[in-house]
């Protein structure tokens, strides 16, 4: 019978091992010849996810494209794009209201007291946007019995032009087409902080620098709206009127200019450069 074999343990303290006691070695680094020894393993095949991270690696840049600069380059159709025009702010929209009313404030109510105007001082009208409105007033009547209804909130020149309008031009041309003196004058938009139609800059409203009419009515009751086909009469009545109103006011638009003013005579005192108006 042979006999087994006992082998001597290495030399020092080593405990003897168990069968799945497999030592574990120590994590050293890699010396500079065993890297470069090293063969660089190949990548595994990507699977659907992987794709997608590629794809998008490739889609997505690292930095985000600087736009070029200088004018626009045109397109692959030979089209160079027009620039969006910059409207500068409106100087009346730092406008604040002093500690006391300017001069030319008082001496403007001075003469709506003398042509028997009924209005009422409000408090000033400012808003982010950049509508302002420092010394408003609500305008209930224009003078010589015209009622204003209801009342319009707007700035003091802009009740003068008003009045002066009515009683120079309005109230003489209903007497002479209809025979009847006027009595009142409804209106559609005095102040109002909105932008024009279609546009950033802000409207003549927003300063309280605009009126709008949607009708007229005289003594018996007769009413004459501002359509786009009125009556023969009517029609000449409203005629008379917007050509009127082209000088002293510097925006006049109506029933043709635009769908915006299909039913109602837009006048504004909208400061322009030499003084130019725009009629419509």
């Amino acid at each position: 019978m042979p006999v087994p074999q006992v082998h001597a343990p290495p030399a020092g303290n080593v405990a003897p091992q168990r069968p799945g006691d497999a030592p574990v070695p120590e994590p050293r680094p890699d010396r500079p010849s065993d890297t470069a020894a090293k063969e660089p393993s190949a990548p595994a095949a990507p699977g659907p996810r992987d794709k997608d991270a590629q794809q998008d690696a490739v889609d997505t840049p690292a930095v985000a494209p600087i736009p070029p600069s200088g004018p626009p380059r045109p397109d692959a159709a030979g089209n160079v794009p027009t620039p969006e025009p910059v409207t500068p702010p409106d100087p009346r929209s730092a406008e604040r209201p002093a500690s006391t009313m300017p001069a030319e404030e008082a001496a403007c109510r001075q003469r709506l007291r003398a042509r028997g105007v009924d209005f009422a001082d409000r408090p000033a009208e400012h808003d982010e946007s950049g509508c302002s409105l420092p010394y408003p007033m609500a305008v209930s009547g224009l003078g010589g019995g015209v009622a204003l209804e209801p009342e319009a909130l707007m700035n003091c020149a802009m009740a003068e032009a008003a009045a002066r309008f009515a009683a120079d031009v309005i109230a003489p041309t209903a007497k002479r087409e209809f025979g009847a003196p006027l009595t009142s004058i409804a209106q559609a938009s005095g102040y109002v902080c909105r932008p024009r139609n279609g546009s950033t800059k802000l409207s003549e409203h927003a300063f309280g620098n605009a009126l709008d009419i949607a009708s007229f009515t005289l003594t018996g009751s007769k009413r004459i709206d501002v359509i786009l086909r009125p009556q023969e009469t009517e029609a000449r009545f409203l005629g008379t009127l917007r050509k009127a109103a082209c000088g002293p006011f510097k925006t006049v638009l109506g029933p043709g200019s635009d769908a915006d003013h299909a039913t109602h005579l837009h006048l504004d005192l909208a400061p322009r450069r030499n003084g130019g108006t725009v009629c419509d």
